[in-house]
């Protein structure tokens, strides 16, 4: 299984990357190739000041070794030797129009325990009612063609309690799905994760090409800065991905490519009451069946 995931997401990787520099026009991706000492390695693939996207990382890994003692016992099986491969991607397009979106999908053996995890979660600034319900429909979609195995409410469910920042009291952006340590029959279980990794660009993409053309100005790029304050504090407070790549030794420059290139931290930052940068915390931010609400027209 760990051949055959990792396999999958190599290609999955290329299949991505192919994407987003279509989409992009302009933009295409650097490529760093690392080996881990201690065990395996990988690829890097990072946009820069491309037409749509500002900063896109994708990255791919296959490593091995042993866990540190204290590390190993927060996770299942017995020991410390491990192996781990997956894909994992965050994407930052320039305008502010156009959502930040993140997504992983991985496998871990531990001793005897084998699992998977993962998932995808859209992080808007100025969020569109059609938008949001579209990426949560293709999550919805893909849950349900495999339950009761998978269950969408949960893993809708576990992606607003993972994705949030308790200091603040705030949800980092609309969620989507998450989950972690499925355990049991792996190869139904890969079909599921095989399903995601086919589904992200269907859950992105469309949104892209909605929002790419969207005019906006300074105040919507101060926003959008501002905003992505709260993605950097997530990523470095509370991320698995990131902390399991720093405690097992993995390559820095790929483990915090998921930041943004530019950032604002404003001291106590309050958007104006009733204004569209409001919007986005007293509604959008707040978790809802975004799947089941109704559009115009519907």
């Amino acid at each position: 299984m760990f051949e055959q995931a990792a396999a999958y997401f190599r290609q999955l990787q290329d299949r991505i990357c192919q994407a987003l520099e279509e989409v992009d026009g302009r933009g295409r991706f650097r490529e760093d190739v690392w080996d881990r000492p201690g065990g395996g390695g990988g690829r890097t693939r990072v946009m820069s000041a491309g037409a749509v996207f500002e900063k896109a990382g994708v990255n791919f890994a296959q490593v091995w070794g042993e866990f540190p003692e204290d590390f190993a016992r927060t996770m299942p099986g017995e020991g410390r030797s491990f192996q781990a491969t997956g894909i994992s991607l965050v994407l930052h397009p320039l305008s502010p129009m156009v959502p930040t979106v993140h997504a992983n999908f991985r496998f871990l053996r531990k001793g005897d325990s084998a699992w998977f995890g993962g998932g995808a979660d859209l992080t808007p600034y100025y969020p569109y009612l059609e938008d949001v319900v579209h990426f949560h429909r293709v999550w919805k979609s893909v849950c349900q063609r495999h339950a009761p195995l998978i269950d969408y409410p949960r893993l809708k469910q576990w992606c607003d309690e993972y994705f949030y920042l308790p200091h603040r009291k705030e949800h980092r952006g609309v969620g989507g799905i998450f989950f972690d340590y499925l355990q049991g029959d792996l190869d139904r279980l890969f079909a599921f994760v095989r399903d995601c990794g086919d589904h992200f660009l269907e859950s992105y993409l469309p949104i892209v090409r909605r929002r790419k053309e969207e005019p906006y100005g300074e105040r919507e790029r101060f926003f959008q800065q501002v905003r992505r304050g709260r993605y950097v504090e997530f990523n470095l407070m509370y991320d698995r991905g990131t902390q399991f790549g720093l405690r097992t030794g993995g390559r820095v420059e790929s483990i915090l490519m998921s930041l943004p290139p530019t950032v604002r931290y404003v001291y106590d930052y309050r958007p104006e009451p009733g204004s569209r940068e409001a919007q986005l915390t007293e509604y959008f931010l707040m978790p809802r069946n975004w799947a089941d609400e109704r559009l115009p027209g519907e």
